[in-house]
C-alpha cells in the first residue's frame, strides 16, 4: 500500500475512533468546511461542517451510547489531489439502552487541502439484515 493510500486509510480509522466517541472537535478537524454526509436519522443530506457538527450533538441529545465500529476491505483510490475510500463498516450502539447493530457500505472521500487531506463526503447505506 502507498503512502497516500496509507494516510487515507489512517484518516478514516481516526474518524470512525472519534466518532465511537463522539468526539466533534476531533472529527471537526478531519473535515474540509465544504463536507457533506447523510444524516440516517433525517434520511437527508448534511452539508458544511456546521451541519454535521450538529448532527453529533443530536446523537448524544439522543443517548446514543456504546458505539462500537469495526472495519475492513479498505480499497483506496487515488486522482491528484482527490482520494476515494471503500470499505465496510460494522457498528453496534444503543440507544436509550437499546442495542442496534448496522453493517454498511461505506465511501469517504478526500481532497488534499495544504500538506494535508481534509474528507470531503461522508456516505454510508446500512444493509438490511438477512433473513434465514
Amino acid at each position: 500500500m502507498g503512502t497516500t493510500a496509507t494516510e487515507l486509510e489512517g484518516a478514516v480509522r481516526k474518524l470512525l475512533e472519534h466518532f465511537d466517541n463522539l468526539d466533534q472537535d476531533a472529527i471537526a478537524a478531519l473535515m474540509a468546511e465544504d463536507v457533506q454526509g447523510v444524516d440516517e436519522i433525517s434520511r437527508g443530506w448534511l452539508r458544511g461542517k456546521s451541519a454535521l457538527s450538529d448532527y453529533f450533538g443530536k446523537l448524544k441529545e439522543m443517548a446514543v451510547t456504546d458505539i462500537k465500529t469495526s472495519v475492513s476491505g479498505f480499497h483506496t483510490t487515488t486522482w491528484g489531489d482527490a482520494g476515494l475510500v471503500t470499505l465496510m463498516a460494522d457498528q453496534t450502539y444503543s440507544v436509550a439502552g437499546e442495542h442496534q447493530h448496522v453493517v454498511a457500505p461505506m465511501t469517504v472521500a478526500f481532497r488534499r487541502e495544504g500538506v494535508g487531506w481534509k474528507i470531503v463526503l461522508v456516505h454510508a447505506v446500512p444493509l438490511p439484515e438477512h433473513e434465514e
